[in-house]
């Protein structure tokens, strides 16, 4: 699950993308987030400001991005795998906060919530499918 993290494969749903797909996922790496949506793409720039775990540690790895100010959204969004101690099963969760930033953005609340919702649900299929292959239960 690290793998597919590192690969930005979380973001393979089809109306949204990173640029450059291939950035590494390391602290300071700049990406810009292209969102596809009501007729027309925008464009929001992120920063990765941290890590948690490793990579190479199966029970955790995870990264946080946060927005930069031409972003529609001012926050942090928090990206991580884990095996629950609990039942063994590996959990896929993303954290996000965030105030509206853009002036679109704020009187479009209720549809950027929408779009929110509807982007974690993409992301959790994403990453199901990013893990399909190599035997990992999500």
């Amino acid at each position: 699950m690290a793998a597919a993290l590192l690969a930005w494969k979380q973001f393979d749903i089809g109306w949204v993308e990173t640029f450059p797909r291939d950035a590494p996922v390391a602290v300071g790496t700049v990406v810009a987030v292209v969102i596809r949506h009501l007729g027309f793409w925008s464009l929001n720039g992120c920063r990765v400001l941290y890590t948690v775990g490793s990579p190479d540690d199966v029970a955790r790895f995870g990264f946080a991005y946060g927005t930069l100010t031409n972003h529609a959204e001012s926050g942090e969004e928090l990206f991580e795998v884990f095996i629950d101690p609990r039942t063994e099963d590996v959990v896929y969760r993303i954290r996000a906060t965030s105030t509206p930033q853009a002036m679109l953005a704020r009187f479009g609340q209720p549809i950027v919530r929408a779009l929110q919702a509807r982007f974690r649900e993409h992301s959790v299929a994403a990453m199901k499918r990013a893990t399909r292959s190599t035997g990992v239960r999500a």
